[in-house]
């Protein structure tokens, strides 16, 4: 009797500590065997989209990207040219032309709308609970809600020879600055940069107002304390704490400056000459009237190695801003 009860595993015995062992290891297993199972069921619900984009978005750039290096009319049979398609894009002054024009475009879509938005996300916080606030916010922002056709077609009625900017103005006595603001060579492309400043502005200012809202308010009494004026808590504390929201903002709009199409053809196809033709524009007339498919997809291609080169290194300089 006293061996049977020698035999016995004591209690934190090395029957206990293997029993343990087993049981830890079981767990693991059950985990491990969990998570991927989890991990099988993500990419069964992932694969529906990466298959529609890899056949829609990346297949599409691959096939622009080996029409670029060729001669082709859509019909008859292609002809090799190399790089000669990229070389036109340098040598013709059109098309160099219109790259130009979508650069000048980044500071009416880019930098207006978003020092816009600034000042009035930050005026909208500042009185946030009045009714004013609230209804400002929804007007603000109703240009984004509406079509970019629609938008072309209202702002060449307002821009238009008898359109309501002139009859303003010669209402308050400036006539003489009357004109047809997107037929004229000099105010062609900046109307077309505020009719996108105006599409953008609600966007840039609700994106600022949700990063603001995150803000501590403490920092702001303890400003006011210090002696900070309302200048100074914008530059020190609002501007640095919605870095990330900026960038954002900078993104999406730098994007929209450099691919505009909508605004541009509704509102001045291109004119009048080529002074708001951008390559959106142009990539669609050398491929659907010209039939030159290899240098609209050249272009293609060099349009959107042109936004990778402005987008990424921002989006870089926001997160090295924020780390």
């Amino acid at each position: 009797m006293s061996d049977q009860r020698l035999a016995r595993p004591r209690p934190g015995g090395r029957g206990a500590a293997q029993h343990d062992s087993s049981s830890l290891e079981g767990r693991r297993r059950a985990l491990r065997a969990r998570r991927l199972r989890r991990g099988w069921v993500a990419w069964a619900l992932l694969l529906p989209a990466a298959a529609f984009y890899g056949v829609f978005v990346i297949q599409s750039i691959v096939r622009t990207v080996q029409y670029s290096f060729y001669d082709w009319n859509g019909v008859t049979a292609a002809t090799w040219a190399g790089f000669g398609n990229y070389v036109e894009i340098v040598r013709d002054p059109e098309l160099g032309g219109s790259i130009v024009n979508a650069f000048e475009l980044i500071l009416f879509f880019s930098v207006i709308p978003v020092a816009l938005g600034l000042v009035t996300a930050a005026t909208i916080r500042k009185f946030a609970t009045s009714r004013l606030a609230l209804v400002s916010r929804t007007v603000l922002f109703l240009p984004q809600i509406i079509p970019l056709v629609a938008a072309g077609i209202m702002w060449s009625w307002l821009l238009s020879t008898d359109g309501l900017v002139n009859q303003v103005l010669r209402a308050v006595g400036l006539g003489a600055l009357a004109r047809p603001w997107l037929g004229d060579f000099d105010t062609a492309l900046p109307a077309v940069g505020v009719i996108g400043a105006w599409v953008l502005f609600g966007l840039c200012m609700l994106l600022l107002l949700a990063g603001m809202s995150k803000i501590d308010p403490s920092l702001y009494e303890a400003a006011r304390i210090d002696g900070a004026g309302v200048v100074r808590e914008f530059f020190s504390i609002t501007v640095p704490s919605v870095r990330q929201e900026i960038g954002v903002c900078v993104t999406v709009t730098v994007i929209a400056a450099l691919a505009s199409f909508d605004i541009v053809y509704i509102s001045t196809q291109g004119g009048p000459g080529n002074s708001t033709l951008v390559p959106g524009l142009e990539i669609y007339y050398l491929a659907f009237f010209e039939r030159e498919i290899g240098t609209a997809s050249a272009l293609a291609v060099a349009l959107m190695v042109l936004v990778l080169a402005v987008v990424l290194p921002l989006q870089r300089l926001t997160r090295s801003g924020d780390s």
